[in-house]
């Protein structure tokens, strides 16, 4: 991929095909314009796959669209999964999606990254909003790649030799024993009935760019492998107060219209609870992704 910076706005150029990218943080984020996701042709398409790898959070405005258009999108993109492992977003929604309702507890006002309690977390995510408040449920990202490079250089060492156990009950344990009875949802080919804690690498290496990110976050991350709790409290405690230093945040304010990818592999996210007694509704179609793999695995 070609690019041709011109600060604030840089234009990205691929195979003849072109659009223009400004750029929502110094090292990362971008406002993609010239594209239309419910006509782009197959050019556009992967230069998109190609823009989200490098900028990790792209925004794409005045996308008017429906479930079913979201997800050929997203199928142009990659393998979808089912919306969620345990929600049920109800029979109105394709199977794709994951339907986000701040009138029936759908909220996301903890630093997290998509689904990391499975095996394979998805590889990104893809947004929209169908009901928005006035103001507020403005939606932060960080970048763990740019935490991972910030580190002291002595704690990256440690940070690559350890594993951590991300545990989904914190979330969705009650709601899926009691909720759904204890039958989740059809997730990589099995029945999910109980969310038993996985282990990933507290450092992932993306597996398309090579970089290495910070790979624990605060809404999953349970506790650090061969380590007493009050080390890994004091690691985590390390690790998170980092990742989230505002100037490794991108912040955007949603309008309706918008759809907004982010890489899952290296990011972790926060929407803000602060529009309350208003309502926000949002649609989540995410990508299939690979096993984590850290340093020590390589």
């Amino acid at each position: 991929m070609t690019a041709i910076i011109n600060s604030p706005a840089v234009r990205q150029v691929t195979a003849g095909r072109e659009f223009d990218v400004t750029l929502l943080g110094p090292r990362f984020g971008a406002e993609i314009s010239g594209i239309d996701v419910a006509t782009a042709d197959d050019g556009q398409v992967r230069l998109l796959r190609e823009a989200l790898v490098e900028f990790k959070v792209l925004v794409l405005r005045d996308q008017h669209i429906d479930d079913e258009t979201h997800v050929r999108l997203a199928q142009r993109l990659g393998e979808t999964t089912i919306g969620h492992p345990v929600w049920d977003s109800g029979a109105d929604v394709p199977d794709e999606v994951f339907a986000l309702d701040s009138s029936d507890n759908g909220f996301a006002d903890v630093w997290h990254t998509d689904v990391t309690f499975m095996p394979r977390p998805p590889a990104g995510s893809i947004l929209r909003p169908l009901v928005l408040p006035p103001n507020g449920g403005d939606t932060n990202w960080a970048d763990g790649e740019l935490a991972y490079e910030s580190l002291a250089e002595p704690l990256r060492r440690i940070a690559d030799e350890l594993y951590a156990y991300h545990d989904g009950n914190r979330e969705f344990g009650y709601y899926l024993r009691q909720r759904r009875g204890g039958v989740g949802n059809l997730w990589e080919g099995e029945q999910v009935t109980e969310l038993t804690p996985v282990r990933h690498p507290v450092v992932r290496i993306h597996p398309e760019s090579g970089r290495k990110a910070l790979f624990v976050n605060p809404g999953f991350t349970s506790h650090i492998e061969g380590v007493s709790d009050a080390e890994s409290r004091g690691l985590l405690d390390i690790f998170y107060a980092h990742l989230t230093k505002p100037e490794h945040i991108v912040r955007h304010r949603w309008r309706l219209g918008d759809l907004v990818f982010w890489d899952n592999r290296n990011t972790v996210h926060y929407a803000n609870r602060d529009y309350l007694p208003q309502r926000r509704v949002m649609h989540r179609v995410t990508l299939r992704g690979n096993e984590p793999f850290g340093p020590s695995d390589s």
